[in-house]
């Protein structure tokens, strides 16, 4: 019998053998288990936010920038001081080791300007041995799967029993998020390679499936050289100025790669999208600033690990939603979960910090560099106060994924501003009049928020002003539009869901992309399944992402997220039936990664106008890594 579209999100879009889904087990670490540290031990705004310079060039050149940056492992004071130190993997600049850190420094762009970036895997020791992953690694997902060799590769290996996690080198790709970037530099999960270390193991694969594809097409496009353990992919920054992130996009990997630390902003400026200097607060962190330059635009890079009790980060070495038995008696994975929440939030890599902030405005540019944490930001005065909290100073929303709204948006009341995994938002808060000794607070009033924990974003203390505030109110801003994009001439239907346990109720195996049927039921398939979207080159097309979840999970809306284009988000309209939506306020202007709630169709518009093989995928990274992502291709 053939399901309906309501018994279908009831039971979960995709069935196992008997098996429904009655929705995914929000994982959070919201105490302390043995082993754990507590978060309510850890004091909270004792530590100043790290502001992350900019990153220093390798080169100059009258037509580029040229950037050598590489993952190291370093350890990291991210807890208060008194604390035991972590351990991290970060990206730095092989010019100055001292640039090392997690979540990275700074990279300055500027519109119609080249950009060459150098990615080494050096995750090594120093004896030159590859290190292991400091976090466990499930090795029966569809990965990168280094042991499986040149003929096993970028599949999932067979197992006759359940293995432990994988211990070998760390494999890594690095994507530009957002960027308008040729195939050969959009970090594509097979573009992977490992580090160059002297222990490799015979026999394992040390570069994924598209890795020499991309390597002889870069060379030829832009003259850039790859070689061993390395990348280089170059950017012509043709697009609005925005902030985008870079982080790692191994297949498979990159929920541990994030967690990690292996990510940062990369900030474009310039062009006919931004605004002259001077109408928005600065300075910015600059190349070659001096010591004790006081900046009034910063970046904000949010996150939410776990620690142990030892400092090291902390992460279920085992899955949190089926105690076993798994490989060869089940289908589900021993070591993936399918949301994990952590236990603190950090900002630019330390725990609940204090920023002192002058009584004037200043730029926040935020990102949500969870795995899966969906944030609802505001600023109050008391920390304390039951959500939804009143909001004690708006934030005024400028910008977005693609650049500038088409004008200010205000939230205030109660309102605060959702800020979804991999999402970017440009934001103005004004300080005027408040005397000095003032604490507001940033919090966070997502989902599995956690009064007194990850509840706490960070402290505002307003100290005495040093200079005058001449940049302009945000209510009177009047930003450069957005790009219009054209109508579309197809539309495409696309479908997230989740496929059930064979052997289990209610436990989920993986989840999927997929396409819609003509009954209007998901049709999931896997990775390696045969091309569905090929978008003509220079074409537009209306992308209708039909979300499957089980119902009751509207909570963990999925993020969908789509490699190569900025689009447009036109509107959401229930499966079955109802009012159509438009997008918010905050989503008017080009996006890269939205919001596809359980249940609705979600609408978006973009212009594909570079051949090549992309992706689009959730940006949840523990779903993305667990097969909910599917490649396309502008032909």
């Amino acid at each position: 019998m053939k399901l309906t579209r309501r018994e279908a999100l009831i039971g979960g879009a995709v069935l196992g053998a008997g098996a429904a889904i009655a929705g995914p087990r929000l994982l959070a670490a919201s105490g302390a288990t043995v082993g754990q540290l507590d978060p309510n031990s850890i004091p909270q705004f004792v530590t100043e936010l790290w502001i992350p310079p900019a990153m220093p060039t390798a080169a100059t050149t009258k037509t580029y920038d040229r950037y050598s940056l590489a993952a190291r492992s370093l350890r990291q004071q991210i807890l208060p001081k008194g604390f035991p130190s972590t351990q991290v993997f970060g990206f730095g600049s092989t010019t100055n080791a001292a640039t090392f850190h997690a979540p990275a420094y700074t990279v300055e762009a500027t519109v119609d300007r080249e950009t060459r970036l150098t990615w080494a895997n050096q995750l090594v020791s120093s004896s030159g041995d590859y290190l292991p992953h400091f976090l466990p690694v499930d090795p029966t997902l569809h990965w990168a799967n280094p042991p499986g060799g040149t003929s096993g590769r970028d599949k999932v290996s067979k197992f006759t029993k359940t293995p432990g996690p994988y211990t070998g080198p760390v494999p890594l790709v690095t994507h530009l998020h957002g960027a308008h970037a040729y195939e050969d530099s959009d970090g594509y999960p097979e573009a992977w390679y490992l580090p160059t270390a002297k222990n490799i193991p015979q026999g394992y694969a040390t570069v994924g499936s598209q890795y020499y594809q991309y390597k002889e097409e870069a060379h030829a496009r832009a003259g850039v050289e790859w070689t061993s353990g390395m990348a280089q992919f170059a950017f012509n920054n043709d697009q609005r100025a925005t902030s985008l992130w870079y982080h790692d996009h191994t297949l498979g990997m990159a929920r541990l790669n994030i967690r990690a630390g292996l990510l940062g902003l990369y900030n474009l400026r310039g062009g006919v999208g931004d605004l002259p200097a001077g109408h928005l607060p600065g300075p910015a962190p600059r190349r070659g600033d001096r010591p004790g330059t006081r900046y009034y635009e910063l970046p904000l890079i949010i996150q939410d690990p776990s620690f142990n009790t030892n400092g090291s980060q902390y992460l279920p070495a085992t899955n949190l939603s089926w105690p076993g038995p798994y490989i060869p008696t089940t289908d589900i994975p021993p070591i993936w979960n399918g949301l994990y929440y952590g236990s603190t939030i950090t900002v630019n890599g330390n725990t609940w910090p204090n920023l002192n902030v002058e009584p004037r405005r200043y730029r926040f540019r935020i990102l949500n560099g969870s795995a899966v944490r969906q944030l609802t930001l505001k600023v109050v005065a008391n920390p304390h106060a039951a959500a939804p909290a009143p909001v004690a100073l708006p934030l005024w929303v400028i910008g977005s994924d693609g650049g500038f709204l088409p004008r200010p948006v205000e939230l205030s009341g109660k309102t605060g501003l959702p800020v979804l995994p991999s999402e970017r938002y440009d934001v103005i808060v004004d300080f005027t009049g408040h005397k000095p000794g003032t604490h507001l607070y940033l919090t966070n009033e997502g989902a599995a928020a956690t009064a007194g924990s990850t509840a706490s974003v960070m402290r505002f203390t307003v100290v005495p002003l040093k200079g005058k505030d001449t940049s302009t109110p945000p209510q009177h801003l009047a930003l450069p539009a957005p790009v219009v994009i054209k109508a579309a001439t197809k539309t495409r239907q696309v479908s997230l869901s989740e496929t059930g346990s064979n052997f289990q109720v209610n436990v989920i195996s993986e989840y999927t992309c997929g396409t819609v049927d003509s009954s209007g039921l998901p049709n999931p398939l896997g990775w390696d399944d045969p091309l569905t979207e090929r978008p003509k080159l220079g074409s537009t097309e209306l992308w209708e992402v039909w979300n499957f979840s089980p119902e009751g999970a509207g909570a963990i809306s999925h993020v969908f997220h789509l490699h190569l284009v900025q689009f447009e988000v036109v509107n959401r309209e229930p499966i079955d039936g109802g009012p159509v939506t438009g997008p918010s306020p905050w989503e008017l202007g080009r996006k890269d990664s939205c919001s596809s709630p359980t249940g609705y169709i979600t609408r978006v518009r973009a212009t594909f106008d570079h051949k090549g093989l992309f992706v689009w995928h959730c940006h949840l990274f523990d779903h993305e890594d667990n097969s909910m992502m599917r490649p396309y291709q502008v032909t």
